[in-house]
């Protein structure tokens, strides 16, 4: 199942996730624009290694991306679910939360292999956050979503709550395959990704939202 769109309109610009998007974007074409080995020496010095844990490079691993797809993927569902979860925060408020989610996902990841030598990079855990977060507040909101069965490809609005739970099922036992398997290489950091949901979750309860905005949904719904 591949979201395209929520049908929750935005009420005010989501400059935080358009601005986020942009850094994003740019600091990949930067790396894009590197070598080979250059680009590796930028990814080991601004990605986060956890056998050498720096607080700088949490921060910092959460815009490197390591390809196109890897890139659009995670900009395409932070433009989905972040506008509304910015609409109810606020600017200032969105900004803190979505780099906390995405704090609490790679402290998550590097839990999991705190011995690992590859580099964990991405905004898959932050973007996970305010997954979590869209969940919590808008679970009856409608996603559209294009379902391939076989050849025939098919558009239907499906609510957020199925559709969000339905991916961290997925993360979830990828995760514990992942563990079961020893696998220790590169490859998807399905803990982070856990770990920034679940962090959404606890942290929209505790982050004041703005009733103006929460009334206009409610009305929406």
């Amino acid at each position: 199942m591949i979201p395209l769109r929520d049908t929750l309109p935005s009420h005010a610009t989501p400059v935080v996730t358009i601005g986020l998007i942009v850094a994003n974007v740019l600091i990949f074409l930067y790396e894009m624009s590197l070598d080979a080995y250059t680009l590796n020496e930028f990814v080991y010095a601004y990605g986060m290694v956890p056998d050498r844990f720096a607080w700088s490079a949490v921060l910092t691993s959460m815009f490197l991306h390591g390809g196109w797809m890897h890139l659009i993927g995670n900009m395409w569902f932070l433009w989905i679910y972040g506008d509304n979860v910015e609409d109810i925060l606020g600017k200032a408020r969105y900004l803190g939360f979505y780099l906390l989610s995405g704090t609490a996902a790679v402290l998550v990841q590097v839990a999991i292999q705190p011995d690992s030598r590859i580099p964990i990079i991405g905004a898959s855990g932050a973007i996970a956050g305010v997954m979590g977060a869209y969940m919590v507040k808008f679970p009856h909101a409608r996603i559209l979503t294009l379902i391939p069965i076989f050849f025939i490809v098919t558009f239907q609005e499906i609510p957020a709550f199925l559709i969000l739970v339905y991916w961290f099922v997925i993360q979830f036992f990828s995760g514990v395959g992942s563990i079961a398997s020893a696998h220790q290489g590169g490859g998807v950091a399905w803990f982070a990704h856990i770990g920034g949901f679940l962090a959404g979750m606890v942290l929209i309860q505790f982050m004041r939202t703005r009733e103006r905005y929460r009334r206009r949904y409610d009305l929406h719904w």
